[in-house]
């Protein structure tokens, strides 16, 4: 967690090495892992730790709607609540939620619907709750992510998966994967997010000022990072079933003898 209020932000972005305050090259993602499986009591869940940030996602469903009249006939609906926990940023939060997070469980559910086959369900819902237990900049990008990667472990089906990052603009450079400093403290931000089955944009916000010219260097710059993201959530959900695979090729070698 980042211990900054305000008045606290560094007036350099960028250390006399030309690395950002936190030793990364300007197009570098930070540190992330990904697991999958994580809260036995769901139907599907991952959890990631992306830079500072930690967060948890759980999907419930299909199962049916309460209250019933959000029901439709005709397909089923995805429903996302995003929190963060009162202790994830330095100045307690509110336990109720607030604006930004109803804002932001509204642009989750808006990426990840496009990849699911809702009107397989008519009448049900899923939901998605997303828990944000550490927040250090990006924690839009990075529940995206990771709702996406419970989705696939629920077994929900999908087109692809969903994957997000934010790019932008800080001491005059286009940097890949703003902290939190550098999202409060820099010139742009640019959260972004991708359906892989079409290659299409299901997020594109954009916070600040850059020249035309600069945007479309950060929609490539974007691209290269979501393509490694997109890796990595592979990775996590080949893990689970190699893991699957070999407990029970032991389970099996144990049975012969």
């Amino acid at each position: 967690m980042t211990l900054l209020i305000q008045d606290e932000y560094p007036e350099k972005l960028f250390r006399d090495d030309g690395k950002r305050l936190d030793g990364r090259d300007p197009f570098e993602l930070r540190p992330i892992k990904m697991e999958v499986d994580v809260i036995k009591n769901a139907d599907g869940s991952a959890y990631i730790e992306w830079g500072n940030n930690k967060i948890f996602a759980s999907v419930y469903g299909p199962r049916e709607v309460h209250p019933h009249h959000l029901a439709k006939p005709d397909r089923g609906i995805l429903r996302v609540f995003y929190r963060m926990a009162t202790f994830s940023v330095f100045d307690r939060k509110r336990p109720a939620p607030g604006r930004r997070e109803k804002e932001i469980s509204m642009i989750i559910s808006d990426c990840l619907e496009p990849v699911l086959f809702l009107e397989l369900y008519p009448g049900t819902s899923f939901e998605i709750f997303i828990e944000v237990v550490d927040a250090d900049g990006g924690t839009r990008c990075a529940s995206t992510t990771v709702a996406a990667l419970a989705l696939a472990d629920a077994g929900v089906p999908m087109r692809s998966l969903v994957t997000s990052c934010a790019v932008g603009k800080i001491g005059g450079q286009l940097v890949t994967d703003l902290s939190g400093i550098e999202d409060k403290a820099g010139e742009a931000d640019l959260p972004t997010a991708i359906t892989w089955f079409n290659d299409e944009l299901s997020l594109l916000q954009f916070d600040g000022q850059i020249s035309q010219s600069e945007l479309e260097k950060c929609l490539d710059m974007a691209k290269d990072a979501l393509d490694k993201i997109y890796s990595m959530q592979l990775d996590a959900l080949k893990r689970k079933y190699i893991k699957i695979q070999e407990d029970a090729e032991n389970q099996g070698g144990a049975t012969e003898e």
